[in-house]
């Protein structure tokens, strides 16, 4: 009996380019920081109140209307779609670009800005507090309920909106996203991009856990 051939199945490719901070649009790197419903590095934050949360046990008095959540994970895949090209891809921040990205906006005194859903403008959002994680074991974001790796950045927001407190609570806000200008290593460099080769696609989908 002949064997039947395996049926051949093309695997789709995808792009992927590192974000980096240009020298000459420095000031915009973080513009504001946005609460949304779909955060696209994937990680909701922990609100603060008396009651369990979706992340953490960790209780303090809900007065203080504070969250914590990180705004940018160190080789995160963040999955993109250009509509024009009908192309999917993947961006990530080296742990340099996390840092550098984080000076800057408390440099640019953007701690004020924050909008909702990458659209209005929203007053009484006010990031109280700003770090980079250091050290896996003793870093106060483990205390709140998150296990993202080193050179992750974290924010703690305090919210006096009424309305945006309301979101969070209710679950339709649920983490957030950053706002700013970024370019891509290859125009950084002044490079002109290539055909994707399959073993660089391979090495860097398993250095950032692409599935």
């Amino acid at each position: 009996m002949a064997k039947k051939k395996k049926k051949m199945v093309k695997r789709k490719s995808y792009k992927i380019t590192e974000l980096v901070i240009s020298d000459e649009n420095e000031s915009l790197a973080i513009d504001a920081i946005s609460l949304v419903s779909d955060p696209a590095i994937e990680i909701d934050f922990v609100y603060m109140n008396k009651s369990k949360n979706n992340l953490t046990m960790a209780k303090v008095d809900e007065e203080k209307r504070m969250l914590i959540s990180p705004a940018l994970i160190p080789d995160k895949a963040i999955y993109r779609y250009n509509a024009e090209e009908d192309q999917d891809f993947y961006v990530y921040f080296s742990k340099s670009t996390v840092r550098r990205a984080s000076e800057l906006y408390l440099k640019n005194n953007n701690h004020h800005k924050a909008t909702h859903e990458h659209s209005e403008r929203v007053s009484g959002v006010l990031t109280i507090e700003s770090w980079i994680k250091e050290d896996m074991k003793f870093d106060k974001s483990n205390a709140y309920g998150f296990d993202l790796p080193l050179g992750t950045w974290f924010v703690t927001m305090k919210v006096t909106n009424d309305d945006m407190w309301s979101k969070i609570k209710e679950g339709t806000i649920r983490g957030l996203s950053i706002e700013g200008y970024f370019v891509d290593r290859m125009e950084a460099m002044g490079l002109k991009a290539k055909k994707n080769d399959d073993k660089v696609l391979d090495a860097l989908a398993e250095i950032l856990k692409i599935k």
